[in-house]
């Protein structure tokens, strides 16, 4: 799925990075907790939250993520905006729950970042 189909299915709005909506994203991860970001997503991914903060453009660069939705109009403040821009990391907006955005994008086929990890199971 493209960042271009992405943003049309969200109604979101392109904050940054408007260079590129051609890039594929083949699954997503949905957090507020950068911590389980960096544990759980797969590169090359899409993340989905509600922060808007400095902090998730650096997660997102760390894990070597695609691109990050912002869920319910909250819109990060112009130095996060431009530390996406100076990473290259595409930016979008979209007035739907998180719940809601990530609904539509599954319902689409773009699918969850799930790393089973053996050693945590109980049984």
């Amino acid at each position: 799925m493209t960042l271009h189909e992405i943003t049309s299915m969200l109604g979101a709005v392109l904050l940054s990075g408007t260079d590129d909506l051609d890039i594929i994203v083949e699954q997503a991860y949905c957090a507020d907790l950068m911590s389980d970001v960096l544990y759980c997503s797969v590169s090359n991914s899409l993340l989905i939250t509600h922060l808007t903060n400095a902090q998730v453009i650096r997660t997102a660069h760390i894990a070597d993520l695609k691109a990050v939705v912002f869920c319910e109009d909250k819109k990060p403040d112009a130095v996060t905006i431009n530390l996406a821009e100076k990473k290259g990391i595409p930016l979008l907006l979209t007035g739907l729950s998180m719940f809601d955005a990530c609904g539509l994008l599954y319902e689409k086929g773009l699918r969850g970042c799930l790393i089973l990890k053996t050693n945590d199971l109980e049984y």
